[in-house]
C-alpha cells in the first residue's frame, strides 16, 4: 500500500516567507555601533522590473579578518521561555536573514568582508515562483577574481554592488529577463 504524501513548501509556489523565517534584527550583522559598519541595500526585481514585496534574502560573509566561523547568536532562544534573544550585540555572526518590504527593497548592515582576493556577501534569494532558492554574490569591488574574470562585462555587473555616500553599497536583483542577475549553480 503506498502513502500518499502532501505537497511541502518546497514544492509548491508561496509565499510562505513572511512566516516564522524573518527573525528580529536579522538585517543587523554588524555589532551595534561598529565604526566600521557598511549598509548593502537595495530591490528584488522580477522580469518586468517590478519589486517584489514578499522575497527573503539570506547572506553569508566572511568576517573583516577573512576567517569564516562566525559566531553563533542570530537564532538564539531563552532557554527558560524559548522566546526569541537574537545577537548578542558584540559578536559578529557573518550570517543575516533579510525579507524585502512592500516596495520590494531589503537593507543589510554589516561589517566589510575580508574575503581572499575581492570582498563580497554570498546571497541566498527565495521568492514567490521560485520552487529553488538562488544563490549569487554580491562583490563589493570590481577586479581580478575567478568568477568575475569567467563573464561577460554585461553579465559581470549584476554581481558588483554600486558604492554610494556614507558607506553604502546598491545592489539590486533582477530574477530574470534583461539584466538579470548571474545565479550560481552548484553541483
Amino acid at each position: 500500500m503506498s502513502e500518499t504524501l502532501l505537497p511541502t513548501p518546497s514544492h509548491t509556489v508561496g509565499p510562505f516567507y513572511g512566516y516564522a523565517l524573518p527573525f528580529p534584527d536579522g538585517e543587523q550583522i554588524a555589532p551595534a555601533g561598529h565604526p566600521d559598519t557598511i549598509t548593502l541595500h537595495g530591490y528584488v526585481l522580477d522580469g518586468e522590473g517590478k519589486p517584489i514585496p514578499d522575497a527573503l534574502l539570506e547572506f553569508w560573509q566572511a568576517a573583516p579578518d577573512g576567517s569564516l566561523r562566525g559566531a553563533p547568536g542570530s537564532l538564539r532562544r531563552d532557554p527558560v521561555t524559548g522566546g526569541h534573544l537574537g545577537r548578542n550585540g558584540t559578536d559578529f555572526t557573518g550570517f543575516g536573514r533579510v525579507p524585502t518590504d512592500a516596495d520590494g527593497h531589503y537593507a543589510l548592515r554589516t561589517l566589510p568582508p575580508g574575503n581572499a582576493g575581492l570582498p563580497y556577501l554570498s546571497v541566498c534569494v527565495f521568492a514567490r515562483g521560485l520552487l529553488h532558492h538562488l544563490f549569487t554574490r554580491a562583490y563589493l569591488a570590481d577586479g581580478a577574481d575567478t568568477l568575475l574574470d569567467a563573464l561577460p562585462a554585461e553579465r559581470r555587473a549584476t554581481l558588483i554592488a554600486a558604492e554610494g555616500p556614507g558607506r553604502t553599497y546598491r545592489f539590486d536583483i533582477r530574477l530574470q529577463g534583461e539584466g538579470e542577475t548571474v545565479f550560481l549553480e552548484f553541483q
